[in-house]
């Protein structure tokens, strides 16, 4: 089968096209033929031997990046008895392990799977997969957002952002979310209740206190977002580094506070995401479509930082 083996940590020019042997399933797994993959930030950061668990991949080879799948079952483990043969799945495979997505064929465990919509394509299923369970996971394993919080949602426009707006909603929080100008309508359409311009607005200066925020900038963004929070409110960080005196500062104000939030994969969440893409509550924005020896320009759209919603590649 056709895959993409990321040779040596590097630049683009180390994702290398080449023809493996099609993996065996085990037991609790099925082959899925894969139609679509979503292509994240932390993709890019391994790559680049950037993030922690790139080490730790670096042990499995071939190594073979990605996570975001959606396809078609053609093989069944004799232990799995939800799925069939033809089933339309989707889902995060094996995260934070090697989910191999980037392949033809991937060997995914039954219960990190989940039936695809009827009425969203493979391209915009696996768009909804690693971005929207960070979204979903934030608000519901690792804080807890309640219909009555006032949330400050961050990098609103973007993969986790722009599904953070949306289930928040659902929830029934106010939504506050920082975008650039130009994505201002792109926000409030997610349902948004308030923009503010990250570039020209000092939001810890006009904001008043919040319940909830969803920091995934770093840096002095953290600090910046818990002055804004109520005491013992609650911040949760995607992975974009903090300090010792980030930790003292939501300390101080008793915040419930999760630290490089993991998200991990999960078929319940799963179907829980595609119970809201069937009702048209949860919509993903896909800016680009690449083709599967496009992989490298994937990589380099999201290398921009100004990606609005998300990146698939189609098989």
């Amino acid at each position: 089968m056709k895959a993409v083996v990321l040779k040596t940590f590097g630049g683009i020019e180390n994702l290398c096209y080449t023809e493996i042997e099609k993996p065996e399933i085990k037991a609790n797994e099925v082959m899925v033929k894969v139609k679509a993959i979503s292509i994240n930030p932390v993709d890019v950061k391994v790559r680049s031997r950037l993030a922690p668990l790139a080490e730790d991949l670096a042990k499995s080879q071939p190594l073979i990046l990605g996570w975001d799948i959606s396809g078609e079952i053609t093989e069944i483990g004799d232990a799995v008895t939800h799925l069939t043969i033809g089933d339309e799945v989707f889902g995060m495979i094996n995260f934070p392990g090697q989910g191999r997505a980037y392949a033809e064929y991937v060997a995914a465990a039954a219960d990190e799977l989940a039936l695809k919509p009827q009425n969203i394509s493979h391209t915009e299923a696996a768009s909804c997969t690693l971005a929207a369970l960070t979204a979903w996971q934030a608000f519901n394993s690792y804080g807890k957002l309640r219909p009555t919080d006032r949330i400050l949602i961050h990098a609103a426009s973007g993969g986790v952002g722009h599904f953070a707006v949306q289930i928040a909603k659902y929830i029934g929080a106010h939504v506050i979310a920082t975008a650039s100008a130009a994505n201002r309508d792109f926000v409030l359409g997610l349902g948004a209740d308030e923009d503010i311009d990250y570039r020209n607005t000092a939001f810890e200066k006009v904001l008043s206190p919040v319940d909830f925020v969803l920091e995934a900038i770093g840096g002095p963004n953290f600090q910046k977002s818990v002055q804004v929070l109520k005491p013992f409110g609650t911040i949760v960080t995607l992975p974009s580094g903090h300090t010792k005196a980030d930790e003292l500062k939501a300390e101080e104000k008793k915040l419930h506070a999760c630290y490089f939030m993991s998200v991990y994969s999960s078929g319940q969440d799963m179907y829980y995401l595609a119970s809201l893409l069937e009702k048209g509550v949860l919509r993903p924005h896909i800016s680009h479509v690449f083709e599967f020896d496009e992989i490298g320009k994937a990589h380099l759209q999201l290398e921009t930082g100004h990606t609005v919603g998300k990146v698939v590649v189609k098989l």
